[in-house]
């Protein structure tokens, strides 16, 4: 008797363990796929980053997380009302070899439109979490050049693909993004100082935009060339901070901004760049200590440029 007793505490260990193991099954995927279609709202869309690897096969073309999580950004901010839902509640799910191919019926609405497709997910468990590595729509469905597939916004996010700079602006630990929108150019001209001289449509202003709705943008006067920084969180109040450079001819301006609050951090950092050229960022900004950083700046001394750096303390 205690032989079996000791047999049957093995076989209960041992099936435990197993579900230890691989605790999450079909019941599970569904709850994932049905929280993943929840957050298909402009309000819970942050909530989607979470759900997929870093990189997915994204309605047929690689994407990273981060582009899928723009893309979603860009579908919410041109379809405001955007919603959608799972027809019948009907999944389909197939395990292939710890994979699950989840196909379902999605019922979108948008504009006034009403619209299904059947659509399918692949997710695995990683780390004791759910994530996405496809997403998309079958090929022989219909209306697949409706405004709310990426497709269709493949040409808007290419012309801002080149100044997204991505970070937690605005501090709630989940993953946003910051763009400039330039001035439009009309003519440039090079004066005898070997300065341009750069003629605008409008003001020659740069605005830094974010894609959280609760952080303003940022407006640079006289700038119209510009790169962006990810400085992360300078001044412990959970938000990372955003650099911006002011590119001239023969200078470079970098500006340390408070993304909550669209303050300034510091002074402006002017670099000579026809005299100190080829600096990079960490020449000329660097995190010291808690709350503290260290700029580096074109000066004259007796006649001429030299640079100086001093520590600036943060509130």
């Amino acid at each position: 008797m205690k032989y079996v007793s000791l047999m049957s505490c093995l076989i209960i260990l041992l099936f435990s363990g197993c579900n230890e193991v691989n605790p999450k099954g079909e019941k599970e995927v569904r709850e994932f796929v049905k929280q993943w279609n929840a957050s298909h709202t402009q309000l819970k869309s942050p909530y989607l980053n979470r759900d997929y690897m870093e990189v997915v096969n994204y309605y047929g073309l690689e994407r990273t997380r981060a582009q899928v999580q723009r893309d979603k950004e860009l579908l919410f901010q041109q379809f405001p009302d955007y919603t959608q839902r799972i027809l019948n509640n009907q999944l389909d799910v197939i395990n292939e070899k710890g994979t699950f191919l989840i196909t379902f019926t999605k019922q979108v609405q948008y504009n006034g439109i009403e619209a299904e497709y059947p659509s399918y997910l692949s997710v695995m468990n990683r780390n004791g979490a759910f994530k996405i590595i496809r997403e998309g729509v079958a090929k022989d469905a219909k209306g697949l050049d409706a405004p709310i597939f990426p497709s269709a916004r493949q040409n808007s996010t290419k012309n801002t693909n080149n100044r997204q700079l991505f970070g937690d602006f605005n501090g709630d630990e989940l993953s946003d993004f910051a763009y400039v929108q330039s001035p439009e150019i009309i003519a440039t001209a090079t004066t005898t100082q070997n300065t341009e001289a750069v003629q605008c449509k409008g003001d020659c202003d740069s605005v830094i935009i974010f894609s959280s709705n609760d952080l303003k943008d940022i407006t640079v006067k006289g700038a119209y060339k510009s790169q962006l920084e990810n400085l992360k969180d300078l001044n412990s109040d959970g938000a990372d901070e955003i650099g911006f450079w002011d590119i001239k001819p023969t200078t470079k301006t970098f500006y340390v901004f408070n993304a909550l609050t669209g303050t300034l951090l510091t002074k402006p950092i002017i670099i000579n760049t026809t005299v100190h050229k080829n600096l990079k960022l960490i020449d000329v900004f660097k995190k010291t200590g808690p709350n503290k950083i260290t700029i580096t700046y074109s000066t004259q001394v007796d006649g001429k440029w030299v640079l100086k750096s001093e520590v600036v303390t943060l509130d």
